[in-house]
């Protein structure tokens, strides 16, 4: 087992590289001990955007921490799932002191020094591209040309080499959208649309501070949109081609163990796509709860609205859970709310970014899970809070819970993004899986 100073113990983390290939250690540290330990229940986590290791832990050791407490007579085990994902050191975390997540982060534009190795860490063998991005962010130069050769570069950052490290084809590469404006569309006009939405934003009280918009805060809000999109893509290879695997792996060697997904962010993602590289026949998981889910709320649709010819990445694969699929929303998630539909956008749509940036269809049609819910899923169920905590949750099939009333809290540009360590979200995924 892994770290000592977790809250909960039996505790076993999962590290995955980019490509989902799992710490062998790790994972069989995991298979044998799980049935010594006498585990019924095993709650897998997988973060979503962090920096490091320490980040991810801090976030498991507080969620978990209430959990005991709640169903003191469960035999429960933990696992904490280790990604290789990256944020930006200016989203501050509710109830995470600064210094486990970041220090020094810059205002405005400019890269903060923790940011810059984070994103070196993230595009290995781009250093010299990063170095421009880095200067252009900092000079700011004025013009559109300029902006434009910045989208260039971005782009160039986030694209891996064709003969570099992670460079192999992700199957899991969409949710039912296209390729995002970020990566195709024009630079100059989405930095603009992104600076206008960030000189909106305030804090989660709506106490929104009017200012002049800076393109240039745009274009670190482009580049952290495309930053986001390429770890986007990777939960979904490391939970279809890793994750998944090591479920099945688990379902011979322990059989008896009933698995619970979490995901928060991007990992809601990666725990989705597992449920994807699930071996045929494995019945072991037995509910999937999403917190703030950063991908396509049609992920699971059997029809594309838009599309009808066409169905979501995941179509059907809630039915590989023995349980329910729920999902926690919050429309005080400004990360969910404004950015991720500008930056899901077709990039060949003819409406340009800012045309829809006021409109309601760009929420519709680019939404993501952890704003609005699952989408264009018949059957899905829709309850408060309050209910899901008071027995009301369903035991099987696709379940959005507004969950705005505890999900509140955080500065732009992310909001209540990462506002998710509270008990009572600890208590839905108990409810989820039916421990008691």
């Amino acid at each position: 087992m892994a770290d000592p100073g977790m809250s909960v113990t039996p505790y076993w983390e999962l590290t995955f590289d980019a490509d989902g290939d799992v710490d062998g250690p790790e994972r069989d540290q995991l298979l044998t001990q799980v049935t010594d330990h006498g585990v019924r229940d095993l709650i897998v986590f997988a973060h979503g955007w962090n920096n490091d290791r320490s980040a991810a832990t801090a976030l498991y050791r507080a969620f978990f921490a209430p959990i005991p407490g709640l169903v003191p007579k469960a035999r429960l085990g933990y696992v904490g799932v280790i990604w290789p994902s990256m944020r930006f050191c200016d989203e501050p975390i509710p109830d995470f002191p600064r210094s486990t997540v970041a220090a020094g982060a810059a205002a405005g534009p400019a890269l903060d020094a923790d940011t810059r190795r984070a994103l070196a860490a993230a595009f290995p063998g781009r250093a010299d591209v990063l170095d421009q991005v880095a200067r252009l962010l900092r000079e700011q130069p004025r013009g559109e040309a300029e902006l434009a050769g910045f989208g260039r570069l971005v782009r160039l950052l986030v694209t891996p080499a064709a003969d570099g490290p992670h460079a192999a084809p992700d199957t899991a590469d969409t949710d039912g959208e296209g390729e995002p404006a970020v990566l195709g569309g024009d630079a100059a006009t989405v930095c603009e649309a992104f600076a206008r939405t960030l000189a909106g934003l305030g804090p989660t009280d709506g106490q929104a501070e009017f200012r002049l918009p800076n393109p240039w805060e745009g274009a670190k809000e482009l580049l952290r949109q495309a930053t986001y999109y390429t770890m986007k893509r990777r939960a979904g290879t490391v939970g279809e081609r890793g994750l998944g695997t090591v479920i099945g792996r688990l379902a011979e060697a322990a059989p008896g163990v009933r698995v619970h997904l979490v995901g928060h962010s991007f990992g809601g993602r990666l725990v989705s796509f597992a449920l994807r590289g699930l071996p045929d026949g494995v019945r072991t998981v037995k509910s999937v709860t999403l917190l703030q889910g950063a991908f396509s709320h049609y992920a699971f649709a059997q029809q594309l609205p838009r599309h009808p010819d066409r169905a979501g990445a995941l179509k059907d694969r809630q039915r590989r859970i023995d349980g329910p699929l729920v999902c926690c929303y919050s429309h005080f998630d400004q990360a969910l709310g404004s950015f991720y539909p500008m930056a899901s956008r077709m990039a060949d749509d003819d409406r340009s970014v800012a045309g829809e940036l006021v409109g309601e269809l760009l929420g519709a049609r680019w939404g993501a899970m952890g704003h609005d819910g699952v989408q264009a899923v018949p059957g899905t169920a829709g309850i408060d809070l309050a209910a899901a905590l008071n027995g009301g949750l369903p035991a099987s099939g696709c379940v959005n819970v507004d969950a705005s009333t505890v999900v509140r809290r955080g500065g732009a540009p992310a909001g209540a993004h990462s506002d998710i360590v509270h008990p009572e979200l600890a208590r839905v995924v108990l409810a989820a899986g039916r421990i008691a």
